[in-house]
């Protein structure tokens, strides 16, 4: 008899033998009488004596079977105990890091509809480096990375906003490259400290040494805050999304000699989370962070990261594909 099969048929007998009666016993374990009957005598069987004396009007307990009852009762409530332990750990919140640029009503939505799946989730504001940082010591489950688009399930075009409504259509980094003999202050580019990754943050810094443009003048600020305040308050440009723009009342252009972009990939501690963070709507997930929305469905490909704290491995869930 196995484990399982030894816990039913004690719960049988525990129901039957507090009852006295096979029929109210079965009932109050939740099977049939014959189901009853059949898992006592399979564990009289595994005992090798009678535990309960069947009469036409009352079934009882033998001697064996009130020796054993009290062991029966401990191993029925410790299974149950096991079960409610389990339950409460699924229904445990999950720990998400989140880019601090996330749209709070979209996080909303995206709470709402792993809630309607079963699926707490308690996140968390952080910069790119600090959400890789809480995941890897585990303080989250799950994190939502900054990662190249290459490597990215979602992604976020960025460009160049500021007061000035741009003549073109395209805004050349080369243009803010101050004239020659000038030493006054020249106009800088802003970076939030989302963007503070080498897949954005490089790329344009290059572009600004190719072009004759002064080490000053890339900047990345403490916050998105103070980021956007150096727009909004002078001539300086923000590099953001459009979104972010509009939200700030400013102009935004792509920048004509590169098309940076944030990525963006769900990331999370062990299998088992991934395969509870698949059942997640893609479209939900990229609307957090302003990424183009993926087609509706689950978020199949999680990722799950390596023992390795910096290393990730692709976790691929058996579930259809919702890119």
């Amino acid at each position: 008899m196995d484990v399982m099969d030894l816990v039913e048929a004690c719960r049988a007998f525990v129901h039957v033998s507090e009852r006295n009666s096979f029929t109210v016993g079965a009932a109050a374990a939740g099977v049939s009488q014959s189901v009853a009957s059949r898992r006592v005598a399979a564990l009289e069987r595994h005992l090798g004596r009678s535990l309960l004396e069947r009469g036409s009007r009352h079934t009882t307990p033998t001697p064996f079977g009130r020796h054993l009852l009290p062991a029966a009762r401990r191993l029925v409530l410790a299974a149950e105990a096991l079960e409610d332990e389990a339950e409460r750990a699924h229904r445990a919140p999950i720990g998400l890091a989140l880019p601090d640029t996330c749209s709070r009503p979209e996080v909303a939505r995206l709470i709402a509809a792993a809630a309607e799946r079963g699926i707490t989730l308690d996140p968390r504001s952080a910069p790119p480096a600090e959400r890789a940082e809480l995941l890897a010591s585990r303080t989250v489950r799950a994190a939502l990375l900054a990662v190249p688009p290459t490597e990215a399930t979602w992604t976020v075009p960025l460009g160049l906003a500021g007061r000035t409504p741009p003549a073109a259509r395209r805004l050349y980094v080369e243009t803010l490259r101050p004239a020659r003999g000038d030493t006054g202050s020249a106009r800088r580019l802003c970076l939030e400290p989302e963007d503070d990754v080498p897949h954005v943050r490089d790329r344009l810094r290059r572009v600004c040494e190719s072009v004759g443009l002064r080490p000053s003048q890339l900047i990345v600020e403490r916050s998105p805050e103070v980021a956007a305040a150096r727009a909004l308050g002078g001539e300086d440009l923000l590099l953001c999304p459009p979104a972010r723009a509009r939200e700030l009342g400013l102009h935004w252009r792509p920048i004509g000699e590169l098309d940076p972009v944030r990525g963006y990939a769900l990331v999370t501690g062990s299998p088992d989370d991934a395969d509870r963070l698949a059942e997640l709507p893609g479209e939900a997930i990229a609307r957090c962070p302003g990424a183009d929305a993926a087609p509706p469905g689950p978020a199949s490909d999680v990722p799950v990261a390596d023992p390795s704290p910096r290393t990730f491995r692709t976790f691929r869930a058996s579930r259809g594909s919702a890119r």
